[in-house]
């Protein structure tokens, strides 16, 4: 089993810079993606970005690629999403997410709010 928890959301204006940090405990050492989601009021979920738990392999959805940057320090077991230049469009619920494989999540944290401003 793997918790879950997110910190670092808020209230921000458009243009603002915030962290996130999701801190994993458990049978971390068996994971091999750690992914942040967010879900925006009436929205589906979507993926906002993953890095492999080893490093080395990074993606993010289209929309907040040059604006957000995933990094984790394993020391820590500890993941984070920098996201600059947030838009109002970007008001959502973030999810942190872990797995055992590509793309494929086994565990969820209660999620953050982000609010941004215009």
């Amino acid at each position: 089993q793997v918790q879950l928890v997110e910190s670092g959301g808020g209230l921000v204006q458009t243009g603002d810079s915030l962290t996130l940090s999701c801190a994993a405990s458990g049978q971390t050492f068996s994971l091999y993606v750690m992914g942040w989601f967010r879900q925006a009021p009436g929205k589906e979920r979507e993926v906002v970005a993953g890095i492999r738990w080893s490093g080395g392999f990074t993606y993010y959805a289209d929309s907040v690629k040059d604006r957000f940057t995933v990094s984790r320090d394993n020391a820590k077991n500890t993941v984070y999403l920098q996201q600059n230049s947030l838009k109002p469009e970007g008001t959502a619920v973030y999810y942190c997410a872990a797995g055992y494989s590509a793309y494929n999540y086994n565990y969820w944290g209660q999620g953050t709010q982000v609010t941004v401003s215009s």
